[in-house]
């Protein structure tokens, strides 16, 4: 999640003109929400037996990955598109902390494991 959060991003701007990497990213992230909903979905039930706490933060996960892909997305991709630039950077900003959350509940499920 990290990697693909701020290194693919970072990458893609620094690699390409901005005009090629936003389009690119636009349709990259969607399939990335599908991974991370993927992941957390399938996890969860397997940490029930011996992590509940795991698993509820996993199925957590799971919940709020939904509204980022379906309504927070589309709502960054509007305003950028119709040149809301305050809007976008409000948007933006609630996107990050929401994968920042999402990496944090992630990295602590798998602390738990030591």
């Amino acid at each position: 999640m990290v990697l693909y959060s701020f290194g693919f991003a970072a990458f893609l701007f620094t690699s390409l003109p901005a005009n090629e990497a936003g389009p690119l990213l636009r349709r990259a992230f969607p399939q990335f929400y599908l991974f991370v909903l993927g992941v957390s979905t399938v996890s969860a039930p397997f940490l029930l037996p011996s992590d509940p706490t795991g698993a509820a933060l996993m199925g957590l996960v799971a919940i709020t990955v939904i509204p980022a892909r379906q309504v927070l997305l589309p709502a960054i991709n509007e305003a950028t598109d119709s040149g809301q630039k305050r809007r976008f950077r409000r948007l933006h900003r609630l996107s990050v902390a929401v994968t920042l959350a999402h990496i944090a509940m992630a990295a602590a499920v798998l602390s738990r494991f030591t």
